[in-house]
């Protein structure tokens, strides 16, 4: 398992749009729930690798982004699709919860070989 990419306020708009939706996970290095939650969201994006990227943003590093899309508690997940936001995840959960909530969303992501 590999570490997912981190990315910063600057990288952030690029990083967002594309064809394949992106989970942007708003963490800090203090956060219990956050290095809970890490192990989880790298079984994922090796899972779901081609339908799904999941990047980290630190909110103590980069504080424009959060306060953009009014990040108030961390760990918070946003998953964007084409840029805009359409789903909004707070907290930590169990893989089968989180990808509940992902799946709907990955469907025609990608096309299957």
């Amino acid at each position: 398992m590999g570490q997912l990419a981190h990315i910063t306020d600057s990288a952030f708009e690029t990083e967002i749009h594309g064809e394949t939706p992106v989970l942007v996970d708003f963490w800090a290095e203090w956060c219990g729930p956050c290095r809970m939650v890490a192990p989880v969201l790298e079984q994922i994006a090796a899972e779901q690798s081609g339908k799904l990227k999941i990047v980290k943003l630190n909110v103590d590093e980069n504080q424009q982004t959060p306060m953009q899309f009014g990040v108030t508690g961390i760990p918070t997940m946003i998953l964007f699709k084409d840029g805009e936001m359409v789903e909004r995840i707070v907290g930590f959960m169990p893989k089968p919860v989180l990808m509940k909530k992902l799946e709907p969303h990955l469907q025609g992501a990608a096309t299957s070989a």
